[in-house]
């Protein structure tokens, strides 16, 4: 019995012994771990501060993000500075336009709106296009980089949490992140450098912009000087033949004296006179002393109708038939036909064609049941004449005025397409003469009648070229 409890007091004893020895090895394994643990832990507490130190530059980041939005803004906002300056510009020169020559405004005026819709349509579909393009690439670099931020953080927390040997995959990845960081800085200063490039461009544009309106006023001054000169020339042609006329009337009045006195030698010798010739003198004194009369009166009203700042009106109509237009008001008001033969005329068709310079040509018909007695005469009056019209006058409905301007001009034309009847009113230079050279003028014309055909229609021809 004693042997059997040694034998197990021995085997306790290895045993104890074995398990002394797994003590050790626990304890070293322990320590071990403990170790680890350590290091773990000033591991993660470098993670933590590396995410701190990534937070940091993530708010850095969003703050230079949000500056260059703001400096964006600004630069949008300069740009419509620009244009409204562009805009305020443009309607200054319009308004000198309008101001240095009517004549030529609504021409210029077209040429010039077509180029510049045209040019703000084509600088603002670039503008809007590239600004879209920049907000949609910075608003998905922003969206990007937040959605990253967040995700690489978040795995990076699970990682450290979960598994602690996944910190040098987390490591690699904020790498990688660090990387993306200076890619998507680059791509920044890439883009400021297009916006700098964007604003050359506008400078250019600008630039480009003051050379075309340069290049305007230039023309519009050689125009100046081209109708200048030859408001010039025409003067000097007017002057030229008042003193044609001047010449005509004292060899007239020669003339006059000298047949005087012829009638009275040969009274006085008594030889027979000829009846025919001194019929046809008086006869043709007659008629001249008419035309005078009408010549004059015709003339003064035009005169009381014409711009008193510098201009005088010139009317100078013609007719094939029966008709003719009398008249065109000055002021647009209405133009007046008259019926010169015996017979009535329905006007069933007919229209009145007014041409004013540039400005498309428009046309009044005539009532389909109108008709013009023989003798009568009809005023078309326009809607906003501010006349009571009488009961043969007619009004245009869909047309304010007949327009008024430098050269208007009215054909009468029938329903078959013929141009029946002409009047035309001209604005030219009122020259320095004193009112004795225009009733010289006026005299002048009005003895045509004392002249043969032939030369009464080429002095018509020249009236009408100076005019």
């Amino acid at each position: 019995r004693n042997s059997k409890a040694e034998a197990d007091l021995n085997l306790v004893q290895s045993h104890v012994r074995d398990l002394d020895a797994q003590l050790n090895a626990k304890e070293a394994d322990l320590a071990t771990a403990l170790n680890e643990k350590q290091r773990l832990e000033n591991d993660l507490r470098e993670l933590k501060d590396h995410v701190v130190t990534l937070k940091s530059s993530l708010e850095d980041t969003k703050k230079h993000l949000h500056n260059e939005m703001l400096k964006r803004v600004d630069l949008e906002n300069h740009m419509k500075n620009l244009q409204e300056q562009l805009t305020f510009q443009k309607c200054l020169h319009e308004d000198e336009l309008k101001e240095a020559k009517r004549v030529h405004e609504s021409m210029i005026a077209e040429i010039e709106s077509v180029q510049q819709r045209e040019f703000e349509s084509k600088l603002l579909n670039a503008l809007q296009s590239l600004r879209k393009e920049q907000e949609e690439q910075i608003q998905g670099y922003k969206e990007e980089l937040v959605r990253t931020f967040g995700q690489k953080v978040e795995n990076a927390q699970l990682s450290a949490a979960k598994n602690i040997n996944l910190a040098n995959v987390a490591r690699e990845e904020l790498m990688e992140t660090k990387l993306r960081i200076d890619n998507l800085t680059s791509e920044m200063d890439r883009f400021q450098s297009k916006n700098v490039a964007l604003e050359n461009r506008i400078r250019e544009l600008q630039e480009m912009l003051d050379y075309d309106q340069d290049l305007h006023r230039r023309r519009m001054a050689e125009k100046e000087k081209e109708i200048k000169e030859a408001q010039e020339q025409a003067q000097a042609q007017l002057e030229e033949y008042e003193h044609l006329l001047d010449v005509k009337l004292a060899l007239d009045l020669e003339i006059r004296t000298y047949r005087q006195l012829l009638e009275v030698e040969e009274q006085r010798l008594k030889l027979s006179p000829r009846p025919s010739s001194h019929s046809t003198a008086s006869q043709a004194a007659s008629q001249g002393q008419q035309f005078l009369h009408g010549r004059k009166r015709k003339m003064k009203e035009a005169k009381t109708r014409g711009h008193s700042a510098g201009f005088k009106n010139i009317q100078h109509g013609s007719s094939s038939g029966s008709l003719s237009i009398e008249e065109i008001d000055a002021d647009g008001k209405f133009v007046r036909l008259k019926n010169n033969s015996d017979k009535d005329q329905p006007l069933r068709g007919w229209v009145l064609r007014r041409h004013l310079g540039s400005v498309s040509d428009v046309t009044y018909k005539f009532p389909s049941r109108f008709t013009l007695r023989a003798g009568q005469v009809v005023t078309i009056w326009g809607a906003a004449a501010g006349a009571s019209p009488g009961p043969n006058d007619l009004v245009w409905k869909c047309q304010n005025s007949w327009g008024s301007g430098a050269n208007i001009d009215v054909t009468l034309i029938t329903d078959a397409g013929e141009e029946l009847a002409e009047r035309r009113m001209m604005h030219i230079p009122r020259g320095e003469e004193s009112s004795e050279q225009d009733d010289v003028f006026e005299e002048v014309t009005g003895s045509e009648m004392e002249f043969p055909p032939q030369t009464k229609r080429r002095r018509k021809k020249k009236c009408c070229l100076v005019s």
